[in-house]
């Protein structure tokens, strides 16, 4: 992901800000003071809102780097985080096959933050229509299914961020029955590995 898209979400945030504010300030009837007062608090949340997701991002990203640091110090090569804090690390899978790098993945965790939610939201794919529509009839399915607390999905498409339990005898059976929607096997198999 380019620097560029980075800044966008939290520079387009706080251009939205300044206009909000600028507009708030200007607009009204000249003598109706609490609604001058209401545009200048959600102007003020706004900015708020994009300083406090600003700040969450370059907490982030100061943390990937100090795990970078931590693991070149164990003894690894490893890039660079991008702008947007994400580290290329190359196959997943030979990092946990070696006992010496799981050693050091643990030991560097610590400096490894959760993805913030603004990232993480940016980070999504735009869904197609017939995407967004084969989310929708999943999550029916599993709701009708026996797993009533399967999460809706949001405005995007995405599947809303709910906890809802996959071990249940309900849940599995609707993971089963409702598979094919997604081109998913009804009986997937023993995981191997």
């Amino acid at each position: 992901m380019s620097s560029r898209r980075w800044f966008s979400g939290p520079l387009l945030a706080g251009v939205a800000s300044v206009v909000v504010l600028a507009v708030s300030g200007c607009g009204g009837d000249g003598g109706a003071g609490k609604d001058e007062v209401a545009s200048a608090d959600r102007g003020k949340a706004a900015t708020r809102a994009a300083e406090d997701n600003a700040g969450e991002m370059a907490k982030y990203v100061e943390g990937q780097r100090k795990y970078v640091e931590c693991l070149r110090g164990e003894g690894f090569d490893v890039p660079d985080p991008d702008a947007n804090g994400q580290v290329e690390m190359g196959d997943a899978g030979e990092w946990k096959r070696d006992p010496k790098s799981r050693r050091a993945l643990e030991k560097c965790s610590e400096f490894s933050l959760p993805i913030p939610e603004s990232l993480e939201e940016e980070m999504q794919p735009e869904l197609t229509e017939e995407e967004i529509e084969k989310n929708r009839r999943y999550s029916t399915c599993m709701q009708e299914n026996g797993a009533p607390d399967f999460p809706d999905i949001g405005e995007d498409g995405h599947f809303e961020e709910v906890s809802w339990d996959p071990t249940s005898a309900g849940g599995k059976r609707a993971q089963r029955k409702c598979a094919p929607i997604l081109g998913l096997p009804e009986n997937p198999g023993p995981a191997q590995g």
